[in-house]
């Protein structure tokens, strides 16, 4: 009998030391997923010579000048009436720290072009 309570004991015990990482393999669905680390943003920019800014509420970043910074560059073109106009955006982009001494105290290096979003209507334009 008392060899019958040890083994139950034992197989109790080892039932409720179980492995999380079976769990899950068990139930798959309520597995965390990871969340993207680059962060979306929405803000104006505007490209003048081998420089940009990329403006927001709360933000100004300097931009890293790569291939997807110069087709974002091509792309906002249409969107301008003038030269010096900002236009608003929204994209992907890591943010860190200027290794430029002048300007802005972050860059950001534009991952991904989400979409370039519609100029508004200013009212300056209405004379009255």
């Amino acid at each position: 009998m008392k060899k019958f309570l040890l083994i139950l004991s034992v197989l109790i015990s080892a039932a409720a030391c179980q492995d999380e990482s079976r769990q899950d393999l068990i139930n798959p669905l309520e597995t965390e997923t990871e969340q993207d680390s680059i962060p979306t943003l929405t803000g104006e920019i505007i490209f003048v010579g081998d420089a940009a800014v990329f403006r927001g509420d709360n933000f100004v970043y300097g931009v890293k000048i790569d291939s997807t910074a110069q087709v974002l560059a091509e792309q906002i073109k249409p969107y301008q009436k003038e030269e010096f106009d900002m236009v608003s955006v929204k994209i992907k982009g890591k943010i860190a720290p200027s290794s430029n001494q002048e300007g802005w105290d972050e860059d950001i290096e534009i991952r991904e072009i989400i979409k370039i979003l519609e100029p508004r209507e200013d009212s300056e334009d209405i004379e009255e």
